[in-house]
């Protein structure tokens, strides 16, 4: 069989933001600004240097980082891993030539989400119109240069906030008219133009009774969720590994923080009991805080008697599907979840991914063969499907 890669990506071409969007709302929205000889994206009217190579072009390879987080048996800084850079290659960029490399690869298919885009909603959250503005340009780029369903083989992913719940709720139906399969979403609250609410709060369930309705999966993707730390060190999303140099610091785990916030929260706000059918996949978000999240639940349920209808963690698992970082213990996660809720995503082609997205199958070695072809495949061509249950 072939596997199902559940997190690939592209780098957005130069005009992925500015192609479709209203040339009146250009200054409040994303632009183009040359700074000391590099460009830099400008959001909302403030330079973004959350990555500080916005062209990709050149590139570093993809990987680049797989022996650091393999434990960085060569003590190597990460700034030193990622010195070797390439022109940017067609495939991140072109959708046949990706497909050539999915067929190189061994692969049958990818989910197919954003770089920077899953960046901005927090750079944009204070401006309601700007946000939505900026993502719905954004989507017609990506249907045009992608699209949702390419050959039955790339399934790029639309971006949907819920900041303003009609615009969601109409772009929602926009996409499914053009063949989505899957929608990406950032873990974190919303920001709307009244006020922050939980991405559960009733007041987005016409947006939820619709994904509900289409059997989409909705996923989660890690980004820039607007986690600070508490003035540990420096706050804002960035690429780099510390600033101006290599050391450790508590934002490495902000991306797990909010993913376990956001899951623990629709489950405690009982979104999976209003909506019944909803599929949400946690991707390239980890899978280290399950045992905690586990834990959390189940203290819950036993000093909030009646509150939930059922056992929470049995509601997640019936409800949620885990990829973990290929550097995490998957036989913890298959313990948690059960086989058939874990899901293969490589990253590929980013540093922190796998050279080759089928490097992964090593880790998973020690399960059988029935269980393998679960988490390579079957898992993620299930949640491929509308309307499944």
């Amino acid at each position: 069989y072939l596997a199902f890669d559940a997190d690939n990506h592209y780098y957005e071409a130069l005009d992925a933001f500015s192609r479709h969007l209203d040339p009146k709302l250009r200054t409040r929205c994303v632009q183009w600004a040359e700074i000391d000889g590099r460009m830099y994206h400008v959001v909302g009217g403030k330079v973004s240097r959350a990555v500080v190579n916005a062209t990709f072009d050149p590139v570093a390879k993809p990987g680049a980082l797989s022996s650091y987080f393999r434990g960085n048996p060569e003590g190597k800084s990460p700034l030193e891993l990622l010195r070797a850079r390439e022109p940017i290659p067609a495939e991140y960029r072109d959708r046949d030539a990706r497909v050539q490399a999915i067929e190189r690869f061994g692969l049958e298919a990818v989910w197919l989400f954003p770089t920077l885009a899953m960046l901005y909603e927090e750079q944009l959250k204070h401006d309601t119109e700007a946000l939505v503005a900026t993502f719905g340009a954004f989507n017609r780029w990506l249907e045009e240069d992608w699209g949702f369903d390419y050959k039955g083989r790339i399934f790029a992913a639309p971006y949907l906030t819920l900041a303003d719940p009609d615009w969601a709720a109409r772009e929602l139906e926009w996409a499914l008219g053009r063949g989505a399969r899957v929608v990406v979403m950032r873990p974190a609250a919303v920001f709307t133009a009244g006020g922050s609410y939980a991405p559960s709060d009733p007041v987005f369930d016409p947006f939820w009774a619709r994904v509900n309705e289409a059997g989409v999966t909705v996923v989660a993707h890690a980004g820039d969720s607007g986690y600070t730390s508490q003035g540990y060190t420096r706050d804002g999303f960035s690429a780099e590994f510390g600033s101006g140099g290599w050391r450790p610091s508590i934002k490495a785990f902000h991306i797990q923080r909010a993913a376990l916030d956001f899951l623990a929260t629709i489950v405690f706000d009982k979104l999976f009991e209003r909506f019944p059918r909803l599929r949400v996949a946690s991707v390239e978000n980890g899978s280290e805080f399950l045992p905690d999240l586990f834990r959390k639940l189940r203290s819950t349920h036993r000093r909030m008697p009646g509150w939930f209808a059922e056992d929470p963690v049995e509601t997640f698992r019936r409800h949620v599907w885990i990829n973990p970082f290929w550097e995490d213990e998957v036989q913890e996660v298959v313990e948690c979840m059960g086989a058939d809720r874990v899901i293969f995503g490589s990253d590929w082609p980013h540093i922190e991914g796998m050279p080759e997205p089928l490097d992964y199958t090593s880790e998973l070695a020690g399960f059988d063969a029935a269980t393998q072809r679960r988490i390579l495949r079957d898992n993620a061509l299930a949640l491929n499907q509308l309307g499944a249950p």
